[in-house]
């Protein structure tokens, strides 16, 4: 059977310095695959190239059985592929709603979009509480809320979240990873970028661990979870 998406000896590079040095993993349709690694491991990178952002140098990206080196961004949005990225880069001055809706501007199904946006206020409620509002006037908890559910609007096969807890409160974060295993428990895929290395672990079926721009380590999520030397380097234990 065929992988939702296969990344294979994917290389990427910014001017002469190579970020990603030939990668390569697979998601099923169902899971939740994490990539784990310290600031400037090539994760952020990899998500921005698996969504058009950025052009590989090197490698093969496959969504569905198709390839995707060559696809513009918004076409691979249609496709079913969603990217909510790190910094959430909402639309500050534009509302609540709106920014929601922008999520479904390839959709045409009006009915469907309204039960979509619906749906988002009954997921993250002060959403729906202060829709009319600016949407810069959001704690970054609250704008991190606003980023999945927009990138939620398109209906992806398969959502990629880029560091969705960063900068958050303790709890704040913890709503946030409900909120992703709350998805998985829907048969959501996923492709989570996560600092806090344990709560994305927990959450995975496969982990992969990078390190200047490779995979050094791949797993179960649990594996990874008591493998001593992510233990070490990733979860703050001796």
């Amino acid at each position: 059977m065929t992988a939702l998406l296969e990344v294979e000896d994917l290389r990427v590079a910014y001017g002469r310095i190579e970020a990603v040095k030939g990668i390569s993993f697979s998601v099923e349709a169902g899971q939740v695959v994490t990539l784990i690694g310290i600031n400037g491991a090539g994760k952020t990178t990899t998500l921005r190239t698996l969504s058009g952002l950025l052009k590989p140098v090197g490698g093969h990206i496959r969504f569905k059985g198709k390839p995707l080196d060559k696809v513009p961004a918004h076409k691979i949005v249609e496709l079913g592929l969603a990217h909510s990225p790190e910094g959430r880069h909402i639309f500050p001055r534009m509302t609540i709603e709106d920014n929601l809706r922008l999520g479904a501007y390839l959709r045409k199904d009006h009915e469907g979009i309204e039960k979509d946006v619906q749906h988002a206020y009954e997921r993250f409620p002060i959403l729906g509480e202060r829709r009319k509002q600016a949407a810069g006037t959001l704690s970054g908890g609250e704008q991190q809320m606003l980023a999945m559910g927009r990138a939620l609007m398109s209906r992806p096969e398969l959502l990629m979240l880029d560091e969705p807890s960063m900068g958050l409160s303790p709890i704040m974060m913890q709503k946030i990873m409900d909120t992703v295993a709350e998805l998985k428990a829907q048969g959501t895929t996923i492709l989570l970028v996560e600092q806090n290395a344990q709560a994305a672990l927990a959450l995975a079926d496969h982990g992969h661990v990078m390190e200047v721009g490779r995979i050094v380590l791949s797993g179960t999520g649990q594996d990874l979870l008591h493998d001593e030397s992510v233990r070490k380097a990733y979860l703050g234990e001796d």
